[in-house]
């Protein structure tokens, strides 16, 4: 299992909330088939994405800004 630090996490995005709702949406991405943008030893997708959003590979975008 990897540790990842979610305060880490969490300034990256600026609320806890948007890192659950992006790790979300990431993990059904990786769910449906979309290749990892890291390599890890998980085979989690939740894992996958939280890893994806801590190396800054995964980001967000605000509608209407």
């Amino acid at each position: 299992m990897i540790n990842i630090p979610i305060e880490e996490l969490s300034k990256q995005t600026g609320s806890i909330y948007k890192l659950v709702v992006l790790a979300a949406r990431r993990a059904a991405e990786l769910n449906e088939g979309a290749a990892p943008l890291v390599q890890v030893s998980s085979k989690k997708v939740a894992t996958i994405a939280l890893e994806e959003i801590r190396q800054g590979l995964v980001t967000y975008k605000q509608k209407g800004k």
